[in-house]
Order: structure tokens, then sequence, then C-alpha cells
């Protein structure tokens, strides 16, 4: 599903208007059809609504709604947070046909009758703030949004819950909780992204009336990762596919301590449907290695008893690449000085697809540079504390607005960026970014991110265009996540449960 910014959302509305001749006033009203709609579903017969309207457009779709509500049998008041002089364009047109249809208006009520309202209504309309918001909520508005937030009945938010910033999530004031969001037109990015995507509700996409070449242009490329996408995403296999044609993995991973890591991309590899998984690792942890990934062929590399590979393994492990489609080089491999040499010399000479991750990524920290001149199609899946350690950037700046630090980090790189996370965001140097939509917080526990390794290599070994890859991937990882809470419970599942579940997955996408 696309998603738009604040901006983008703008000039979508001025080129259906002015373009193509629909008027400001007709999308507002099926704004306002489309939130009314919503709330009598939630409103019992002859129930009350009340709406709270801010001066903007956003309080114009809810003067909108509040004439429908009333038209429909329901008890209906208006606390409009400005003086009526104060409104301009379509939301003062929308105002005086409120007045003239009898809707009761409050202009401006003090804290006693706002709380009273709210205390007595069986549904809330919040079309306080719109997605022009950038700033701090201050003053009355915060105040008002403190008391909405503070009552149980159930609110429907007309575009984004007010006070959420449409592009980031991030909440700028007290934004009251909604049951269902009615968002307008196209959905924008901030209701996918925490914190704010925990406010949304119920998320529907209103058709409110834009023109489809207002919408089609090549600018608005982010998305929402869906199952239907990632379904067109998966290479199809011939029946009489053998393991050959099924995409060659070499996992170059693991360390003293870190065995865990290795086998897990390995798996992660096997279980998202690689034909033939080699695990690279030193030659002192092969045996450990050979028992926990009975489905990957090993390859012991000279360690000298130490448990980690270093500069010395180079010749050979350009050997073992030039036999797979796809490396996976980090998980596990330790943070030596001479491994992270390892990886830079390594990374020179690759020519396929190569998926960084962890002490991977680690390496060329100090060394943009050169992982920015790497020939190969590179994908890079930090969370955000590599990514800080990456680019020397905060991971408070980084988490500020993980959509722009994606995109901006795989274009400054020349990477396919996998922003790891809750709604892990996958970004290439085009500009083109998708957020995903799977997974939960009983993810939060160690070896998610190698698994998740494992099965983005094996997309990529199957041909499968690395951003394509990294998204469906993403997504893939998640769901079988989701599935894992479902049978297990929110909370206690492993890393290496998920591997079993990714079959399910494909089962569920084929």
């Amino acid at each position: 599903m696309r998603l738009v910014t604040a901006a983008q959302m703008r000039q979508i509305d001025r080129i259906t208007i002015e373009q193509h001749g629909v008027s400001g006033l007709q999308l507002m009203e099926n704004a306002g059809v489309a939130v009314a709609d919503a709330t009598m579903e939630l409103l019992p017969p002859a129930g009350r609504a009340v709406v709270l309207a801010g001066k903007g457009n956003n309080g114009g779709d809810g003067l909108v709604a509040a004439r429908h509500l009333l038209q429909h049998g329901y008890q209906v008041q208006v606390v409009l947070l400005a003086k009526a002089e104060d409104l301009t364009g379509d939301a003062a047109t929308n105002y005086a046909r409120a007045t003239e249809s009898a809707v009761l208006i409050h202009q401006q009520p003090d804290d006693a009758l706002v709380q009273d309202l709210l205390s007595r209504a069986d549904v809330v309309v919040d079309a306080v703030l719109g997605t022009g918001l950038s700033g701090p909520v201050r003053g009355r508005v915060a105040d008002v949004l403190g008391m909405m937030a503070a009552w149980d009945s159930p609110i429907v938010a007309v575009d984004l819950p007010s006070g959420l910033n449409a592009d980031t999530g991030a909440l700028l004031g007290p934004a009251p909780p909604a049951r269902i969001t009615v968002t307008l037109g196209l959905a924008k990015p901030g209701l996918y992204m925490y914190p704010g995507r925990d406010l949304c509700g119920q998320i529907r996409v209103a058709d409110i009336g834009l023109v489809g070449d207002a919408i089609e242009r090549p600018e608005h490329n982010t998305w929402l990762t869906e199952a239907a996408q990632v379904a067109k995403a998966l290479p199809m296999r011939a029946p009489d596919a053998h393991k050959g044609d099924a995409g060659r993995v070499l996992v170059v991973a693991g360390s003293i301590g870190l065995t865990g890591a290795a086998s897990m991309a390995a798996l992660g590899a096997a279980r998202a449907g690689a034909g033939l998984v080699t695990l690279a690792c030193p030659a002192s942890l092969n045996a450990i290695l050979e028992v926990k990934c009975t489905e990957a062929m090993t390859a012991p590399l000279l360690d000298h008893g130490c448990g980690w590979l270093g500069t010395r393994n180079r010749d050979r492990l350009l050997e073992l690449a030039a036999g797979a489609d796809c490396v996976v080089l980090g998980p596990g491999l330790g943070g030596q000085t001479t491994t992270a040499e390892l990886v830079r010399s390594l990374i020179a000479d690759l020519r396929g697809p190569v998926l960084l991750d962890a002490d991977g990524i680690n390496a060329f920290a100090g060394h943009t540079g050169a992982l920015a001149a790497c020939p190969g199609n590179i994908v890079l899946t930090p969370h955000p504390g590599e990514l800080s350690r990456l680019t020397g950037t905060s991971v408070g700046d980084l988490q500020t607005d993980r959509l722009d630090a994606a995109c901006k980090w795989a274009q400054r790189l020349g990477v396919t960026m996998v922003l790891k996370g809750a709604a892990t965001v996958c970004a290439d140097p085009s500009g083109e970014a998708w957020i995903n939509s799977t997974g939960n917080s009983g993810m939060a526990s160690g070896g998610m991110g190698d698994v998740l390794s494992g099965i983005i290599g094996a997309l990529l070994a199957a041909g499968v265009p690395p951003l394509q890859a990294a998204w469906a991937g993403v997504w893939m990882h998640g769901r079988a996540a989701d599935l894992a809470a479902d049978q297990l419970g929110p909370r206690g599942y492993l890393a290496t449960d998920l591997l079993p579940l990714l079959a399910a997955v494909y089962a569920e996408l084929l």
C-alpha cells in the first residue's frame, strides 16, 4: 500500500483541485461522510457523539461528519476550539452548513463543559489537528487533547490522532488513542511508525475522490509491506527444480562464544528456501556447528585454535564465494581487528549480492568510504545501535525519524538499508522505502536478526532484487513471529522457534 507524507498529500490535493476540477469542498464532504460512517459503527441507536474540531480542514471534516450524524438520527454536539470567525475556506463553509442543519456547536467552551460532554459521549470524533502539525502542541489545544485521552469513550480519529506527526509517528503532544483512524485519501507513514502506530487502532483508508495521476508519481515511493506484495515478490519454482536451482548461500559467520548466531543465520537461509547453504566458520568451532546445522554444509577455515577468522582466510573465502549466489557476512563473526580487515578486504572483491549484518557492519565503522566504493549489491541489516556506530549519528537522532534515516544512509552509502526495529524500514539509493507491517514485541530477544539475515540471503540467492528481497524477507520474518506468538504465547518464544514456521508462512503466500 502506498504511503505519502503530509507535504505529498497537500500536493495531491492541490493537483486534484487545480488540474481536475474536483472542488476542495467535495473532497471535504467525502472525508466527513467516511468519518461519519465509521462513527456510526460504534454508536448505539440514537447514541451521543461529540466532535472536537480545530480551526483547520481537519475541523472542517469533523463538521461535515457532525452534520451527517445528525441527519442519521444521532445526538451530536461539536466542541469548536476556535472562534467561528477564525475559520476560513471550506471549513468556514461547512461551519455554516452545520449551523443551518441545527448542529449544536460550542465555541471555545470552558473545561467544565468539555469534560461534561466527554463524560456523556458514546463516541468522540477527534477532528482537532491534522497532517499539518509539525511543532509541539501547546496551550488550550493540548489541554483539551489531554481531557479527551483521559476518558474511556471510543475515539474516531480524522486522518490521524491529533498530536501525531504524520511523517514520523512522533508524538508532539498528548495524543488521544483512537479505536478507528479514518485516514483520508492515502495512508501516511506516521500511522505505521512507533510510537504513533500504537495510538491509531484500526486504520481505514477512505476514498475521498483523489485523481489517479496525482497519486501515481515516481516521488510517491514509500510503501507499507503487505502479504499480497510479498506473494508477488517470491520467485516461482519449476516442478522439476533441484537444489541447485533454488539458490546457493554462503554464510560467513561465527566466533568463539557466538556459534548460535552462525547456526541461526545458516538455518534461516535453509528454512527460507535456499537449495544449498554452506557455513564458513573457524575450524576450532566446526564440530559444534556441524551438530547445530544438520541441513547446512560447513567449511572449516584455519584459525590456529583462536576461534575467529582473519585476513589469512581471504583467498579461501573468495573461492567459496565464487560458487555461491549470495554471501551473508557477519553474524557472530566477532570484533577482532583482523576479522574487520578480512571483511573489508572481501567486500572489495565480491561482485554478487552480499548481506552485511552485525560484525560485518561494525567492520566499516570509520570506513564508510570503503563501503560506498564496493562493487557488489550490498544489503545492510543494522539495528539502530549498529547504524549509529557506522555513521556516527546518535541512536536518538536515528530513531526520531527512522524512515528518513534509512533513506538517507541508503543513498549516502549506496546500499540497500534494512533499519531493524519495530516497524523495520527498508530503503535503497533511489529513495524507495518500505515499512514493515508484521512482527510483535515478543521478538525482543537475541538471535532474531541472525535468522533474518539468513532469510534475506536465501531470497537474494534465488535471484530476488536486493530491495525486494529485503522487504519481503522482513515481512516473512515478522509473520513467522506473529504465528509463534499465536501458537506459543506473546512472550518467551525464541528466534529458533521462527525457523519451522517459515514453511507455514510460505504456505500462506504461495
